[in-house]
């Protein structure tokens, strides 16, 4: 089972590493995230530069505003890593030289997960220590109160939306109808139904919501979840999601 298990991992790595997607959009992960620290450091330097912050303000947040845009480039590669072979129909020849469909899924999760990890590494600490290094009297250092943790919450934040992205990729199938799904639930549709009444409780438990909890040092007001609390109910989504698309992937032809 192990051999097999390795032997499939680094089938998946080939097959990532030809695939000219990936690199660019794990490429724009990273660039968009640096491009918009510098950006957001530079607005809060300008904002603040003859008056303190108020009380409200979150250095840690605010350093985390380029990831925020960068998860984009991200959410792209956990679908495209998925279902660029259901669209040119390789899947039957992945599948016919490794039959075992659990080990093939488990395969394509530990690389594109660890390829992720990667990433959100890179473009989580780059992005923040720019950002901060750009903010000015309102930064912070990786010593303060809250910043170590709020960085290894957020590099799993990150890994989690790339793996539950994966497993609805693989539950759909399809690139467009994945990234029509995910891409404005995630950067759009869920904020706004966090600030409708009514429905703005409940919202805070879409994945998106509920993990990005971590990339605060202080939640804000009105939020029932925590930052850790959050990140679990990510985790939550995330085996669900993963579930779902094993057992889609047992039950449905090539």
């Amino acid at each position: 089972m192990s051999n097999d298990l390795n032997a499939a991992v680094g089938f998946e790595w080939s097959k990532m590493r030809t695939l000219r997607s990936v690199p660019w959009s794990l490429a724009a992960c990273v660039a968009l995230s640096l491009a918009f620290a510098v950006l957001t450091g530079a607005v809060v330097q300008h904002q603040y530069a003859d008056k303190p912050a108020p009380a409200t303000f979150d250095p840690v947040s605010a350093g985390f505003s380029g990831l925020r845009l960068g998860l984009i480039g991200l959410v792209v590669f956990g679908v495209l890593v998925v279902t660029s072979e259901y669209s040119s129909g390789t899947i039957r020849s992945s599948l016919a030289a490794v039959p075992r469909r659990g080990v093939f899924y488990t395969a394509k999760l530990l690389a594109g997960g660890a390829a992720a990890l990667l990433v959100a590494l890179a473009a989580t600490l780059t992005s923040f220590l720019l950002a901060q290094a750009t903010m000015g009297d309102e930064s912070v250092s990786l010593t303060d109160d809250g910043v170590l943790p709020a960085l290894a919450g957020a590099v799993l934040y990150a890994t989690l939306l790339c793996l539950f992205t994966m497993g609805v990729a693989v539950l759909l199938r399809s690139s467009a109808i994945t990234m029509g799904i995910l891409v404005p639930l995630f950067f759009t549709v869920s904020t706004i139904l966090t600030n409708i009444p009514g429905v703005g409780k409940a919202a805070q438990f879409l994945p998106d919501q509920a993990g990005g909890l971590v990339l605060y040092r202080t939640v804000p007001d009105g939020y029932v979840l925590g930052a850790w609390s959050g990140l679990a109910v990510l985790a939550l989504w995330t085996a669900c999601a993963l579930l779902a698309g094993h057992l889609a992937l047992r039950r449905r032809d090539a």
